[in-house]
């Protein structure tokens, strides 16, 4: 086991919340954000190496105090699958480590809240989802695998030169995993026996050729599993969010899409840059569609030290309609390069970004009643390229 190790403690701030970020340097970084008299401070507080050498995803299951973190082996022939005790510091305590097919991007939690539960991973260079049953106390033992091949490469070759699962999701119903595949241009469609946690494979989703899909998200208009069902697909290849209307088939056990339409994620701009986007996120009210843009450098920042405006990415919102549609918002600047992966807080007013390129955690400040995005708050450099960074699900700001 390795030990965190402390870099900063704070005390006697108004309140404060802990994050968490995984980078390819090798660590994942807990940070702690303080606001006194509505001022903020963003510090790291402690390092852990365990989940080396290359975290890119962090998955929390807040109700047990637990972390979860794959590492995607990126000068190594397998990954890892990590197990972490969140304490209430903000440090980590490491539980485990598991070699598993290479290329982890992206874990789901998903089974009986109070029962049986396991973790589904989404292997980007692996070409595979594999599943894990979580067995409590951060153990957990292998379950299933399912490997993928392509005969011949997609539209875009150097892209598509075979299936790169990218992200596994959990149905509003929690009886199904979709997995975007970017290689294939697929969503690959997986039921749950909610007895065993078994997965089948079921008919996938074809998206165009060359789209490239990366992340996506369920959307129900009323917030209720089962009724009316979207589902919005962010395509890295062609910037754009597909969505569809979702139909269930009791009698097949399929998930049938009908695709309603397609948003180009730059909203009304046109850039000649290639844009990239990666990450997806329906607001905690239900009301707003979030994705971040990479690549198209749209916005130059102030430098608070005087030198060279900082070049930002974005972050573009759409409000959600109960037909389906997206209808533009805001594009916003993400406070710096490359931002792989973003989340928001539990109640929806802070925004952090992980900015890949810049080596930044930046913190926005977001207005919760019209979606907006504002300054940011708090910025921290971080080493190496930053993959994730999601919040402590028992910390609370004040605003």
């Amino acid at each position: 086991m390795k030990y965190p190790t402390v870099l900063l403690a704070l005390s006697g701030a108004a309140s404060a919340v802990n994050l968490f970020v995984s980078s390819y340097a090798g660590n994942v970084t807990s940070l702690s954000l303080t606001e006194t008299s509505g001022n903020y401070t963003l510090a790291p507080t402690f390092y852990n190496a365990a989940c080396g050498p290359n975290p890119s995803w962090l998955t929390i299951d807040a109700n047990r105090g637990l972390l979860f973190c794959q590492n995607e082996g990126l000068t190594s022939l397998n990954g890892s699958l990590s197990s972490f005790t969140i304490n209430q510091d903000g440090s980590l305590n490491a539980i485990k480590n598991q070699t598993v097919i290479s290329g982890p991007v992206h874990g789901t939690i998903y089974g009986n809240p109070a029962g049986r539960r396991a973790i589904a991973l989404a292997h980007y260079t692996g070409s595979a989802v594999t599943t894990w049953y979580l067995n409590g106390g951060g153990q957990f033992s292998a379950s299933q695998s399912f490997p993928f091949t392509l005969s011949a490469p997609g539209t875009v070759p150097d892209r598509q030169d075979a299936p790169h699962e990218h992200e596994t999701i959990l149905d509003p119903t929690g009886q199904y995993i979709v997995v975007p595949d970017l290689g294939a241009d697929l969503v690959r469609i997986f039921s749950i026996n909610p007895t065993t946690l078994i997965l089948t494979e079921k008919t996938s989703l074809k998206a165009p050729a060359g789209s490239g899909p990366r992340h996506g998200v369920f959307y129900n208009p009323s917030g209720i599993p089962g009724g009316t069902t979207y589902f919005h697909l962010a395509t890295e290849l062609t910037s754009a969010i597909l969505s569809y209307s979702v139909t269930y088939q009791p009698s097949s056990g399929e998930l049938n899409f009908t695709l309603l339409s397609q948003t180009p994620t730059l909203g009304l701009l046109n850039h000649e840059r290639i844009n990239a986007p990666a990450g997806v996120v329906v607001s905690p009210d239900n009301r707003f569609l979030i994705v971040s843009n990479r690549n198209s450098t749209l916005f130059s920042l102030p430098n608070a030290t005087g030198g060279s405006p900082i070049p930002s990415d974005s972050l573009t919102t759409f409000a959600l309609q109960p037909n389906g549609a997206l209808v533009f918002t805001q594009i916003w600047p993400s406070g710096g390069l490359y931002p792989r992966q973003f989340s928001l807080s539990p109640s929806g007013g802070f925004v952090a970004v992980g900015n890949q390129l810049s080596g930044n955690v930046a913190i926005l400040k977001r207005d919760v009643a019209s979606g907006l995005i504002g300054e940011p708050i708090a910025r921290v450099p971080i080493a190496g390229n930053v993959t994730c960074v999601v919040w402590d699900q028992e910390g609370q700001l004040s605003g």
